[in-house]
């Protein structure tokens, strides 16, 4: 700190504009001496569901961290004391040994998970999802000799920024230039009723019906797995319509597919349970998790599977039989550390509950501000998690512009309220704000987003 000084903050944000390579954003606008050059943000301090920026400016997080994270909220010092605590006593080691946390952590999870059993760590989501593919990989050789090796994806769904989960990449916008992916990975179309030419009555059995179309031209004996976020989070919060997750469930069993659960973004209390996949009965073979469940506090991710799944890398006889992976980070101890106070805390003050009843409030106050605003074309979603698609006009359904959407996402961050967008994800389609606030939020601070949202919306739209 010889030359950072804290009580600088200035000479902090020189430091940023000079050196640090932020995420998704274009970084031509703070070059120093341009027209109107913008500083870079720098958030110094969070406390409960309210962030604050190195000017002293106070934010309402209404998306826990910007991509969904910070679950429980900030300044849990009892998280941070039981990181501290661990660290001292034992930072790391590989995870081909085990630890008292790690141990502790997967009996907890697992009970949470009915039907699985057998926690694999990491460090990020795209990797939990990278270990997943390598998984049914390696069954397709171990189980059914070579066959059964291709991976199906969904249009709009994310699941990472690696080749690898970028080969399973739904949003071509995000996969623009960075091809050619591996091989074997095929997409299956989106359940959007919203923007299907097919919606009414029986729209989500024809929708996974799809699904199992792509099985049948591809042959069922070539198709391993099916990897699906529950509902399709920065793809535009799709909600799967009635009668989807059932019929999908149906197709795997019938071809022998894994059912592969992305819940990066929809587990650890998001949608008001658990786990997203909880909310439709589904029983999958596969589920992957990061974000929430440390809630930001140290790095952790999670792919849980069932003892079948466990059991096919179980063979002495073979001396490459085992899941031969290793993910550096998997062994910090800190991440299950910090996820076992999540999880205490996340029971003891009730935040599923209240996931659900604050979900309902804000999704009540979006559909009420959908009746005075033209612009919003639909509102969607589950718990806190909730998405509203903006429009020009509700009888084309015609996208408002990302430049609008980004416009309207502008406005609330100069009122002091942050929310998220769907942005250079779809090719015109990425016209859906995006709203994740911490399990923590209350009414009024949900009222205050949607009244910031409005006033947006307002100066936006004319």
């Amino acid at each position: 700190m010889d030359t950072l000084r804290i009580n600088d903050p200035q000479e902090i944000v020189e430091a940023d504009r000079a050196h640090v390579w932020h995420h998704l954003l274009q970084h031509k606008p703070y070059e120093k001496g341009g027209p109107g050059a913008l500083d870079p943000r720098i958030i110094v301090e969070g406390k409960g569901m309210r962030v604050w920026d190195i000017k002293g400016k106070e934010h309402l997080d209404a998306v826990s961290g910007g991509i969904w994270t910070v679950n429980i909220g900030y300044g849990r010092e009892r998280v941070a004391d039981a990181v501290r605590d661990q660290l001292v006593r034992l930072p790391f080691f590989a995870g081909l040994s085990g630890s008292v946390p790690g141990a502790r952590f997967a009996e907890r999870l697992i009970e949470k998970m009915p039907g699985l059993a057998r926690v694999y760590y990491a460090n990020s989501g795209s990797e939990a999802n990278e270990k997943a593919f390598k998984m049914v990989r390696q069954i397709a050789h171990k189980v059914h000799g070579g066959r059964k090796w291709k991976i199906l994806y969904r249009d709009r769904d994310y699941h990472g920024g690696t080749i690898g989960t970028m080969s399973a990449g739904g949003q071509d916008d995000r996969n623009a230039m960075y091809g050619p992916f591996a091989p074997g990975f095929v997409r299956v179309p989106h359940c959007l009723e919203y923007r299907a030419e097919d919606a009414g009555p029986g729209y989500g059995e024809r929708a996974a019906d799809r699904i199992e179309e792509v099985i049948l031209r591809e042959g069922p004996d070539t198709v391993g797995a099916l990897c699906l976020e529950p509902i399709t989070a920065g793809g535009g919060v799709i909600m799967p319509p009635e009668g989807y997750w059932e019929r999908v469930q149906e197709i795997c069993r019938r071809h022998d597919v894994l059912l592969h659960m992305d819940e990066v973004v929809c587990g650890f209390g998001r949608t008001g349970a658990w786990f997203g996949y909880q909310q439709f009965g589904i029983k999958p073979d596969i589920v992957t998790m990061a974000k929430g469940v440390a809630s930001g506090y140290a790095a952790i991710s999670c792919c849980v599977t069932t003892e079948a799944v466990f059991e096919a890398f179980k063979d002495a006889e073979d001396r490459l039989g085992h899941f031969r992976d290793v993910s550096t980070f998997g062994g910090c101890t800190a991440g299950p550390a910090a996820a076992l106070e999540v999880m205490a805390i996340t029971e003891e003050e009730d935040l599923l509950g209240n996931s659900q009843r604050m979900g309902e409030h804000l999704g009540m106050r979006l559909r009420e501000l959908m009746e005075r605003q033209p612009l919003i074309g639909e509102v969607r979603g589950l718990g806190l998690f909730q998405g509203a698609e903006l429009v020009v006009d509700r009888g084309t359904k015609e996208p408002l512009s990302e430049k609008l959407v980004a416009g309207v996402v502008a406005d609330c961050m100069a009122q002091g309220v942050v929310i998220g967008a769907s942005n250079r994800s779809m090719p015109g389609l990425n016209n859906t704000l995006l709203f994740a606030p911490p399990l923590i939020a209350t009414e009024g601070e949900l009222d205050r987003v949607v009244e910031a949202v409005e006033g947006a919306l307002g100066r936006v739209g004319g």
